[in-house]
């Protein structure tokens, strides 16, 4: 494991449901990690300390979305 991977891994996702409208890039980059309410459509944490390996999938559902209601920690 890199450091920049275990950086990773001790940080953690955060969602601002405010923001979010709901396109579901999110859970379409990474399914393990986001989830859409079933209520509302707004993006849910399935894991909010994803691991390592996820990485890539995190940072590619951050990059794509579209209000930029997910960052990194």
């Amino acid at each position: 494991m890199t450091s920049a991977d275990q950086a990773f891994a001790t940080g953690g996702v955060d969602v601002d449901r405010d923001r979010c409208v709901g396109a579901g890039q999110c859970v379409l980059a990474a399914p393990a990690v986001f989830d859409q309410d079933e209520d509302d459509g707004l993006v849910r944490v399935l894991t909010a300390t994803p691991s390592a390996s996820r990485s890539n999938a995190v940072r590619d559902a951050v990059r794509a979305c579209p209000s930029g209601a997910i960052t990194l920690r």
